[in-house]
């Protein structure tokens, strides 16, 4: 899908890159077929690969959160992150990461950085996010808000040891490449939820629209789309939390205005 693939240039995604798509295609969907044409899930996936072209890498999210109550299979766990991310799954040239709750299909030139990554805490140093992060690339959100799509934050946050979060282990049968299945442990960086922490990250998102980090377009509004290094989304995020300003800008505690 040409017209699809220059949209997603025009946004922010050069050939080469590195990206994580977070996404809500539903708009996208209706915006074509406005148009004569009625895309798939597929044909998302395919534009998005044009765009970062041969030498770059997609990673779609493949979160499920059905770890502690079914156990994980990294050959038919599901994604719960949508149809695209389904579809990401399935590509034959696609690679899952290993932890059970925030896994990633990774499509592309440098998938094979991320084909062993097993990492025990979800958004930990040795995650994908880091990874990521490390290796240049870039965050991309088609038509969602921050507070529905920007996990990213999360990674920032453990690596500042925030302390309104803190690490939390699960433990369940996680079946592997090869059809093995054992007991294993795994961990996230949760929110503390009994004294009333809740995720707010909306304003975080803004002031990045207003320090001109972010590209491409808001939700709703032309392609949907738009690209933030994830190396500036780090540091900018870093000093929020460095700043003391993470309350009110990545969270929140319920009841209080």
């Amino acid at each position: 899908m040409k017209d699809l693939a220059r949209e997603w240039r025009e946004s922010g995604i050069e050939e080469g890159d590195i990206v994580l798509v977070h996404s809500s295609t539903r708009r996208t969907f209706r915006r074509y077929l406005e148009k004569g044409i009625k895309l798939t899930p597929v044909d998302i996936l395919d534009s998005l690969l044009e765009a970062v072209g041969e030498s770059g890498t997609l990673l779609l999210p493949l979160f499920n959160f059905d770890f502690a109550t079914k156990g994980f299979d990294i050959n038919s766990t599901p994604s719960h992150m949508g149809a695209l991310t389904e579809a990401a799954r399935k590509h034959p040239n696609s690679i899952r990461t290993g932890h059970p709750i925030y896994s990633f299909a990774v499509i592309g030139a440098q998938s094979d950085k991320f084909k062993d990554i097993n990492n025990f805490s979800g958004y930990g140093a040795d995650s994908p996010f880091a990874v990521l992060r490390e290796m240049g690339g870039k965050i991309a959100v088609l038509d969602l808000p921050d507070q529905d799509s920007m996990t990213f934050y999360h990674h920032v946050e453990e690596m500042h040891e925030v302390d309104y979060r803190y690490h939390k282990v699960f433990n369940n049968t996680y079946t592997d490449t090869i059809g093995k299945t054992t007991p294993k442990d795994y961990g996230l960086f949760v929110r503390n939820v009994e004294k009333g922490v809740e995720t707010h990250v909306n304003p975080t998102g803004e002031l990045m629209w207003d320090a001109g980090l972010y590209s491409g377009f808001r939700p709703g509004e032309g392609s949907g789309l738009r690209v933030i290094p994830a190396q500036k989304a780090y540091e900018f995020t870093a000093n929020i939390i460095n700043s003391g300003k993470a309350k009110g800008n990545l969270y929140r505690i319920e009841g209080e205005e």
